[in-house]
């Protein structure tokens, strides 16, 4: 049994997410950046009201602020699929009782489009929104320069850009990609590596 045949039409997410979970966090990373764009989909999906989903699904709620925690990930588009979001719980008490969450995407052309830094926050039915449209007041020790998601080729990959996160397993998030409240085809995987 492997990811790709739990992820044929029916799907069945209890098995998935049994399988995932069954998983140390190499073989996660390993299973899921082996989804293919259709595959993504189809979990996107499925996921949809399957399992309520928090910032504290995210970054647990036992992590300090500015702490950060990678989410290793995976994205339909045809290039440059590899990559992380990197999130963190803010320094800052109204962010953080807000219930946002401060983050940034790693790999490996972020000279060339910027950061792309995010505010992320629970939506009211369960899921999280991963907000390019703000930018946060604060960053991680080590993370790079706050720039605006206008700036550089960013404009065209984050500017306007709304991520919507539903959980699949205890690590594991599925994603798919909005402009301007319009569904793009771009979805994502995520596999939230816990800290040390």
């Amino acid at each position: 049994m492997d990811i790709h045949h739990l992820c044929k039409a029916p799907l069945d997410l209890d098995a998935v997410a049994a399988f995932l979970d069954s998983l140390h966090h190499e073989g996660r990373v390993v299973a899921c950046r082996s989804l293919t764009g259709q595959e993504q989909a189809r979990l996107f999906e499925a996921a949809e009201g399957y399992r309520k989903t928090t910032v504290e699904d995210i970054v647990p709620a036992s992590v300090a602020p500015l702490v950060p925690v990678p989410h290793w990930g995976k994205n339909s588009l045809p290039a440059f699929t590899v990559f992380q979001k990197v999130f963190c719980r803010p320094d800052d008490t109204a962010a953080r009782d807000a219930g946002e969450l401060w983050g940034y995407n790693e790999f490996g052309l972020k000279a060339f489009t910027g950061p792309g830094y995010y505010v992320a926050y629970n939506l009211p039915d369960g899921e999280v929104l991963v907000d390019y449209t703000r930018i946060p007041g604060g960053r991680a020790p080590g993370w790079p320069r706050v720039i605006p998601n206008s700036r550089r080729l960013g404009r065209f990959i984050y500017y306007g850009t709304q991520d919507t996160l539903r959980g699949v397993s205890e690590h594991v998030t599925i994603g798919r990609a909005a402009r301007d409240g319009e569904w793009m085809p771009n979805w994502f995987v995520l596999v939230r590596q816990d800290p040390a």
